[in-house]
Order: C-alpha cells, then structure tokens, then sequence
C-alpha cells in the first residue's frame, strides 16, 4: 500500500466548496478517502459533492453545510457526519475569514472579534468536537490551514495574521496534549494562492508585483499545489510528524537575494 493511500477514512474538511479546501477535498478522494464538503451554503456543498461523486464514485463525497461562526451548527457537522459515514479520521480547519483590509488602527471590534473567533476559537471547538473518538482510537489526523502571515507582517492583513499565528501555537498546544495517544496535529502555511479569498491582494497589480518579485518561483500558487501536503499530514506518511507547520508558499518567506 501507498503511504499516501486514504482507503477507508473519512474527513471533513471545512470551507471545501472552493478553493485551497475544495483541492484537498478532491485529492484525499483521489487517495480513497470518504470526505466531506461543508461550507456556509448548502447549494455550494451540493454542487461539489456531486463533482466529486461523479469522478470517483457515489458516496465518495457528502455535503454538510456548515457556518463556522456557530458552535451548534459545527455539532451538528460532526454529528451528521457519523450518522452517514460512522466516524471521522482526519479533519482538516480550512474554513476562515478576513472581513478586513487596511491598518490595524482602522479596524472595529466586531471586525477584530469576527477574524479570531472564525479563524482560532471555531477551530478549537470543531477540534474539541472530533478529537475524543480519535483519542479513544489512538490515531487520528488534524490539520489547520494556517498562513505565511502568520510568520510575516503586513500593512493590510494585520489581524488576519494575528489569527493564523494563534493557529500556529493552537496546532503545537494540542499536538502536546493528544501526541501521548497518537494524534496528530499540524498545520499547513500557504503562501498567496490563487483563490476568490485572496482576490483582493492577487487582483492588485502592484501586490502582485511585489509578492512575485520577492518569491523564487516568481509567481504565486495554484489551490491543487496545497493538496498534496493536506495529503502527506493526513496519511501514514507523516505518522511521526506532529506540532509542525508546513510551508508552502514558492519560497516567498526565504526572501530573494541580491
């Protein structure tokens, strides 16, 4: 077998009706994994469960809204999902929100408030919420998509980055508390991709220029170039890898020389 192989496994993996969470959707099924699509619209969720299904198969995908802002409507995600699929392997917290853009000065409290409860408190409650059947298994995988802003600065996304360095310290918190019964948690830390969250700073010519002109690969990503390490911190490949993150991002954090 593989190490990659995913036969038998279910995952939820949350904002995964586009993007950087509907990549890892498609390439854990690709690997034999049952997954699930969740996000806020049920139509959305629908929509690519059926893509899914029809490549690999019915009941290979099911779709669970599911709007992180609700700690009731996460229960009822997990719970959903070991009604129909009976228990639950790997999570994947991809789901978050960034409902600013501009200096931390100009920020409002709701605003602040929405990006660390989205982005940090939901994933501790759906962590919370999956990880007692892992710990009674002894062997489970979980795994936060994070950001390289979590390890910058920026003018722009400040408390967005705030809260993915908070998922850093999440991901190495919990990996000490559950390592003991052989669950794992990691993150991922991608770089500027391609998706319609990121629209604002990859439409920006003058952004782009910038973040491509300090990237080795010089340009930016492609939400299927995240897949694969979604993948890796799901399957055996990564059994003894725990608290990490991974980062994937062109080389943009490494910086370009002269």
């Amino acid at each position: 077998m593989s190490l990659f192989d995913l036969t038998g496994r279910v995952a939820i993996i949350t904002g995964s009706s586009r993007g950087i969470g509907k990549a890892i959707a498609e390439a854990m099924a690709e690997q034999g994994a049952k997954v699930v699509i969740s996000s806020r619209k049920q139509d959305a969720c629908d929509e690519t469960a059926a893509e899914i299904n029809a490549k690999h198969g019915e009941g290979t995908a099911v779709a669970i809204a599911a709007n992180i802002s609700a700690k009731e409507a996460l229960q009822h995600l997990v719970d959903e999902t070991r009604r129909q699929l009976g228990r639950i392997d790997i999570l994947v917290c991809n789901a978050a929100s960034n409902p600013y853009y501009g200096p931390m000065a100009g920020i409002e409290d709701d605003q602040f408030r929405k990006i660390l409860e989205n982005n940090v408190i939901a994933n501790h409650w759906l962590i919370s919420m999956v990880a007692p059947e892992m710990l009674e298994r002894e062997k489970g995988s979980i795994v936060i998509v994070s950001s390289i802003g979590g390890l910058t600065s920026s003018t722009v996304i400040g408390a967005y980055n705030i809260s993915k360095a908070a998922d850093f310290q999440l991901a190495r918190n919990l990996a000490a508390e559950f390592g003991p019964k052989g669950v794992r948690v990691n993150c991922i830390a991608p770089g500027l991709v391609k998706t319609d969250f990121a629209r604002a700073l990859w439409e920006n010519p003058d952004t782009l220029k910038m973040v491509t002109r300090g990237t080795p690969l010089r340009r930016i990503g492609e939400p299927r170039e995240i897949a694969g390490a979604a993948v890796y911190l799901a399957s055996d490949a990564s059994t003894f890898m725990t608290g990490q993150a991974m980062i994937v991002d062109g080389g943009s954090t490494i910086g370009v020389g002269l």
